[in-house]
């Protein structure tokens, strides 16, 4: 594709030099200025997220980045267009996926869609989905249900307009992914509480704290269980050791202890709970920067989050009779109080993961934000 096209009166311009990839990160701190709502990451992170030299997903996938201008030459939308092989050769397909969407407006989102179906199409696609940032491993799905609120960690924010703005351009929905609010100040449910009860008796499971000392031992028990008990999961891609080191090291420093759980049973793994502070909490004061005031903030993390994000919940297929879900939905529950914790979220699941869903729902749990992944079919 050329650096540059005509797409009616906006014009697609391909992000090829760093003054570009500077208007790239740029736009969303623009668009948002005055939206209470939208969580600021750092810039640098911004940056780190596109770049191959730092972001391992780009080691098995390409990425091209397109900014949407006007004709007086202010920039009016961005979108990614991505290839990622790992997921075409689990899945034996060949699909496209769109990400980092923003648009100001109609015009500029169906011609940065437009931009994204061509590059897809020249490289063999038959379907894109989206919106990833950049893959179903990191943020996706985009906000159409639950505007009243900000987001948790790592989880996506965009105007209610921009799925009109999708569907206008012939994208449908593919799958929802759904996330659940949990009042840490209200019992936790009756059943769950039975159930859990029952499992620590009868399958002589031990629940821990993960160790920090032996953090890389750790993750990779967790590793473990991530790409065994998501398997068979819509679109699951594992994700290679690179990217699990890549995240782990970015959520080091901000890693409770306390709310990362680990299940064994005649000592080994079976199961666990990984469960993040909500530093979106501490995101919203730093305006995308560390200076001049930002890492004071971040000093201060431990008095500003009340929040926390359940990431990961998992129990390797062999121990799924154990009653270990309750368990450890009860063990997070009672340890993230006691840290001082108030409200969190468990997201994503899947819309249509039954049983799951209504093991939340029987703890307390309120569906209370829907994301969409979108698919058209091209070529």
């Amino acid at each position: 594709m050329s650096a540059e096209s005509q797409a009616g009166r906006i014009a697609i311009v391909e992000v090829s030099r760093p003054a570009r990839l500077r208007e790239f990160v740029e736009l969303p701190y623009r668009l948002y200025a005055t939206d209470p709502r939208w969580i600021p990451e750092l810039r640098r992170d911004a940056v780190r997220r596109l770049s191959p030299e730092y972001n391992p997903f780009l080691a098995h996938a390409e990425m091209a980045l397109f900014l949407a201008r006007r004709a007086d030459g202010s920039t009016c939308g961005r979108i990614a267009a991505i290839e990622d092989r790992a997921h075409n050769d689990v899945h034996t397909e060949q699909a496209g996926w769109f990400g980092f969407f923003e648009a100001a407006d109609a015009a500029s989102a169906g011609a940065l869609l437009e931009a994204v179906e061509r590059w897809a199409i020249a490289r063999g696609a038959r379907v894109i989905r989206g919106p990833v940032n950049p893959s179903l491993n990191d943020t996706a799905g985009l906000l159409v249900d639950g505007f009243d609120e900000p987001p948790y960690l790592l989880m996506p924010y965009n105007p209610r307009v921009y799925a009109e703005y999708i569907e206008g351009e012939g994208f449908r929905k593919a799958k929802d992914l759904w996330a659940w609010d949990l009042d840490l100040t209200r019992p936790l449910g009756g059943r769950i509480v039975r159930l859990a009860g029952r499992a620590r008796r009868r399958s002589g499971v031990r629940v821990r704290t993960v160790d920090m000392r032996a953090y890389d031992d750790e993750l990779g028990r967790l590793l473990d269980v991530y790409r065994e008990a998501w398997e068979d999961n819509w679109g699951f891609v594992p994700p290679t050791q690179a990217e699990v080191r890549q995240f782990a090291d970015d959520l080091k420093p901000v890693i409770d202890p306390e709310i990362v759980l680990i299940a064994e049973i005649d000592g080994r793994v079976a199961g666990c709970v990984v469960t993040l502070p909500d530093v979106n909490q501490v995101l919203a004061r730093m305006g995308g920067s560390l200076l001049p005031f930002g890492l004071w903030h971040f000093l201060r993390r431990r008095r500003i989050i009340d929040r926390a994000r359940v990431v990961l919940l998992g129990v390797l297929p062999a121990y799924r009779r154990a009653g270990l879900y309750p368990l450890l939905v009860e063990e997070v529950y009672r340890r993230g109080i006691a840290r001082g914790y108030r409200r969190a979220e468990l997201s994503w699941t899947l819309e249509d993961n039954d049983e799951i869903n209504a093991g939340i729902a029987a703890s307390g749990g309120r569906h209370y934000k829907t994301y969409r992944l979108y698919e058209k079919p091209i070529g």
